[in-house]
């Protein structure tokens, strides 16, 4: 109960962020992407906020031996750039240049702004399509997984 809560609460300040930096906004996404014209360093700056909460909660986790609410901490699987991430960055990065939304920010302006619903719309049929090149083709082998300490 306590995991669900502090998720609950996680996802909630995660998305009184974004609302109050206005980043489901797409205009201001797309203005941060437009170096050469009337660039908008907000997305800039939000991201900078975030990574000075982050430090030094990452600081201390590294020192940490487990999580406060789990047995155990939970790695990335996989250690190497392989094909297909490369191939899903590039699409994530080319949705959000050409939308001006990710997933998260979408999701929080879906119930104001139409735009965001036909994003969400694009990306759920996405990843149905990827679904089912995936099962069609076969799975690819994906890179090594990391070992425990690798971290």
């Amino acid at each position: 109960m306590k995991r669900l809560l502090v998720s609950l609460l996680s996802g909630a300040l995660f998305a009184l962020g974004l609302a109050l930096s206005g980043m489901t906004d797409p205009h201001k996404v797309l203005g941060f992407l437009d170096i050469a014209g009337h660039w908008d360093p907000t997305l800039a700056v939000v991201m900078g906020g975030a990574m000075l909460g982050f430090l030094p909660a990452a600081r201390f986790a590294r020192g940490s031996r487990r999580p406060l609410l789990a047995p155990r901490f939970h790695l990335a699987p996989y250690a190497r750039v392989d094909l297909a991430l490369v191939m899903g960055s590039l699409l994530f990065g080319i949705g959000w240049g050409l939308a001006g939304y990710c997933p998260g920010p979408a999701l929080l302006a879906a119930t104001a702004r139409p735009g965001a619903l036909s994003f969400l719309a694009g990306m759920l049929g996405g990843m149905g399509l990827f679904a089912a090149v995936r099962a069609a083709v076969g799975r690819w082998q994906p890179a090594p997984r990391l070992q425990e300490g690798d971290a």
